[in-house]
């Protein structure tokens, strides 16, 4: 899967000026919810030649077939034709949603990412993975299909609040912890408040590209990305429903990564000095979150939903030490369990 698609500039207006000129379209949508209609959108609109605007609702609780209705009617009804383009203004739920919607519309549409959150630019625009959520489990209908472009801007990170630059910067952590060991250093020994954004952007989509390069479809070697997302997916979905208790993406996979860091000490021989580090910084950013034993049963039966399982084997990305990881670690209902108990104590 090529990555000289994905452009970091500080310029989005001057390639995007450059990809029109080269590429030509009978008709052009860009996917926006009531968020970036009114912060992002006013920055791109008149770079963007005539398009259709398809306004979405916000948040994790509408990516799903519902909404992929609405975004494959309008296009319909405009009579879009697979010469057509659909533009993704948003975060990772747009991006992802979006793509999903291109790559099915009659069989397969071009489209491009605009990411606007840290979570987007860092993590979810970049690899091919599209899909939406079903029946409250992450991802779980989807595909693998590369945009035509992503082009990341930090000036759209002007436009967020502090817990969805937070939300992103899990996957910045998770990064270090699974392939830099030096940049892991680099981000400890910052405040969240006085973290280069700029700087990570970089840092995390060279990472991600040569890894999704080497291992496109999740065969091997990119299951390394889901540190803390096997437990984090659990803990996300379970309160997906709970308005009052309901976490970000980037909230749960801290969760996620201090349970696997305690995983990787019991089952890989994590050293104990850098699980409490890893525990601590992450504590640091993100506070604790109240975790019940009721909970605890339910979100490991959820872990049971992973994709990454085969089977009944609920298989687990963990840490042989920081910047170093391992794939496809056979971890138990019980051992889940244990984990989360360790965070609950904390």
């Amino acid at each position: 899967m090529p990555f000289d698609n994905v452009k970091i500039t500080p310029d989005f207006k001057k390639e995007l000026t450059i990809f029109f000129e080269e590429q030509h379209y009978t008709n052009i949508a860009i996917i926006v919810d009531e968020n970036t209609v009114e912060h992002c959108y006013p920055l791109v609109r008149n770079t963007i030649p005539a398009h259709l605007i398809i306004q979405i609702k916000s948040g994790e609780k509408h990516k799903n077939l519902n909404t992929c209705e609405i975004i494959w009617a309008a296009m319909t009804k405009a009579h879009f034709d697979r010469k057509s383009l659909l533009i993704n203004l948003g975060g990772g739920v747009i991006g992802d949603m979006g793509g999903f919607c291109a790559a099915t519309f009659k069989r397969g549409i071009d489209f491009i990412n605009i990411p606007t959150t840290l979570l987007a630019q860092v993590d979810a625009s970049v690899g091919g993975k599209l899909g939406v959520d079903f029946n409250n489990l992450k991802n779980h209908i989807g595909l693998f299909k590369a945009p035509k472009m992503v082009l990341i801007d930090a000036i759209f990170l002007n436009t967020l609040p502090k817990n969805q630059l937070k939300s992103g910067y899990a996957e910045v952590i998770k990064h270090s912890l699974i392939r830099d060991a030096d940049y892991w250093k680099t981000l400890t020994n910052h405040t969240f408040e006085t973290q280069n954004w700029q700087s990570h952007i970089a840092h995390d989509v060279a990472i991600k590209s040569q890894v999704v390069t080497e291992d496109p479809h999740e065969q091997g070697l990119r299951k390394i990305l889901n540190f803390g997302h096997t437990i984090g997916h659990a803990v996300e979905s379970y309160l997906f429903d709970n308005p009052n208790r309901m976490l970000l993406h980037g909230e749960a996979i801290a969760i996620g990564m201090i349970c696997e860091a305690y995983l990787s000490k019991e089952k890989l021989g994590l050293s104990e000095s850098h699980l409490k580090e890893i525990m601590r910084y992450i504590l640091s950013v993100y506070g604790k979150v109240e975790i019940f034993e009721e909970d605890i049963v339910n979100m490991g039966k959820l872990a049971l939903q992973d994709k990454k399982n085969e089977g009944n084997i609920i298989n687990c990305t963990l840490l042989t030490m920081t910047g170093k990881a391992k794939f496809d670690v056979p971890i138990s209902l019980v051992e889940i369990e244990s984990s989360l108990r360790y965070y609950q104590q904390l």
